[in-house]
């Protein structure tokens, strides 16, 4: 029996090729598979490697696992609903199973070819350095970015094919399969705990904060020990480990202040500046999904624009014309004038601060909460404005408050969906909403994606989701 999860390496050097003629997409035809270890054999094949596991994880991003989160959450509306148009099925929670070329088997197959190339790189490292002590250190830091990316694949695919860490109180329910490396032609694996899953990739990032020094990321365009500590902020925030979720948040901000009104803008219409990022992918050379998606379908909700003051600089990034549209992904000075770029965020600074005042909350270490979240209200609406919003907002409300800008703040990010959930929230569209869904209540099978039935079909031991997975 053929491999079910996939085997594949980066085709773009043609170690492996996907097969035309599969009958099931998530079998792939194992060329070459004989001069993988050659190719690892020293730091520059270890260095391509890389290349290709950020090319996987940006493939991945820049397309509907970014758009899956917002468009089946409660702020978004899309304005093609013909059958076939992109995400149509999850917005209005009809996703099917069968579907290999949207959602449902895309999200799947693409964050399984990043992992696949991420444990390439993750086994064969330590070898090589080894084999090259005067690489050390450059083999230590490509293996602690590839634990990085390896963490995402398998956090990004629980939440998009599993519930919620706490829709359990011990997190037994199913979440994904665990893969620390590629399963062989025989293995059929099945679904590990939702708890095992995020053991995972907390055993990841341990091991990558080991490998990776930077404690502010020299080139945001890598991972980098920024970027694993905001990882695990945000991953503890999920567990509702509000102290851990508080510490790590603090190690990833250190001293650095949220960009300015003006870098803030910029970031988003000029992808050569860093503004607030602490790891964002690189569109270069791509076709960005997620500009096209955003300039032709899908629009801001009434209800989101109805949560911002009338001066919130926010705005510029989804009025156009006095019009609503999100133009997150539509920047106008782009690096080599490559007018379909588009670069995705992984993690910024103002999540990580919105994990800080969500967690010190929680906590109930309310002054410190109010200067996280000062801090982004500030720069929106300015320092005044900022201030008298606080002021009249009692400490039993500030969770509310903090809620209420994390949905403004990473709008059209991917998170929306997830942070519904995981808040364990209804979901409630705006009254005018044109998706067949207007309201779902908290807990529901709905709120995750079907396992692909290509995947069910080939491999007994993969265990379905009820409801979603006829």
């Amino acid at each position: 029996m053929r491999n079910r999860i996939i085997y594949q390496f980066f085709c773009a050097i043609g170690l492996l090729s996907v097969s035309a003629s599969c009958s099931n997409f998530l079998e792939v035809e194992e060329k070459g598979r004989t001069t993988i270890p050659a190719f690892f054999s020293d730091p520059e094949g270890l260095r391509a490697g890389l290349v290709g596991t950020y090319n996987a994880l940006y493939d991945y991003y820049d397309s509907q696992f970014m758009e899956y989160p917002d468009v089946a959450g409660n702020m978004a509306s899309l304005q093609i609903l013909a059958s076939g148009s992109d995400m149509v099925e999850q917005y209005n929670y009809t996703s099917d199973q069968a579907s290999e070329v949207g959602a449902v088997g895309y999200i799947w197959r693409k964050i399984y070819i990043a992992q696949t190339n991420a444990n390439n790189v993750i086994s064969y490292a330590p070898q090589v350095e080894k084999n090259y002590p005067a690489s050390a250190a450059t083999c230590r830091n490509i293996l602690g970015q590839a634990l990085v990316i390896r963490a995402l694949c398998h956090f990004d695919q629980c939440r998009v094919y599993a519930q919620p860490y706490n829709y359990t109180a011990d997190a037994s329910h199913l979440g994904v399969p665990v893969l620390r490396v590629t399963p062989g032609p025989d293995d059929n694996v099945g679904r590990n705990t939702v708890k095992e899953v995020y053991q995972q990739v907390l055993d990841d990032l341990t091991q990558a904060s080991t490998l990776l020094t930077d404690a502010q990321a020299a080139d945001f365009r890598y991972a980098s020990l920024q970027a694993v500590n905001a990882m695990f902020s945000r991953v503890y925030l999920y567990m509702e480990d509000w102290a851990n979720a508080l510490k790590y948040a603090k190690l990833a901000i250190g001293s650095q202040a949220l960009a300015d009104t003006t870098a803030y803008i910029n970031m988003y219409k000029n992808l050569s500046t860093q503004g607030e990022a602490i790891f964002r992918l690189s569109g270069e050379d791509m076709s960005g999904q997620l500009k096209k998606f955003y300039e032709s379908n899908c629009l801001p909700a009434d209800t989101l624009i109805s949560l911002y003051a009338a001066n919130d600089i926010r705005l510029k990034l989804l009025m156009q014309n006095g019009a609503r549209k999100c133009t997150k992904y539509y920047a106008t000075t782009v690096p080599g004038n490559q007018d379909k770029r588009d670069d995705p965020f992984v993690f910024r600074l103002s999540e990580v601060y919105l994990n800080a005042a969500e967690a010190a909350c929680h906590v109930g270490s309310y002054a410190e909460a109010r200067t996280y979240v000062n801090a982004i209200l500030a720069r929106a609406v300015g320092s005044a404005d900022a201030q008298a919003v606080l002021d009249a907002c009692q400490d039993q409300d500030l969770l509310a408050l903090v809620q209420k800008e994390r949905v403004k703040e990473l709008c059209f990010e991917g998170h929306n969906l997830f942070d519904v959930t995981r808040w364990k929230q209804d979901l409630v569209r705006e009254k005018k909403t044109n998706s067949t869904m207007k309201r779902l209540n908290y807990p529901s099978d709905l709120f995750v994606l079907p396992i692909p039935e290509a995947e069910l079909n080939a491999n007994t031991n993969m265990q379905p989701n009820p409801t979603v997975n006829k």
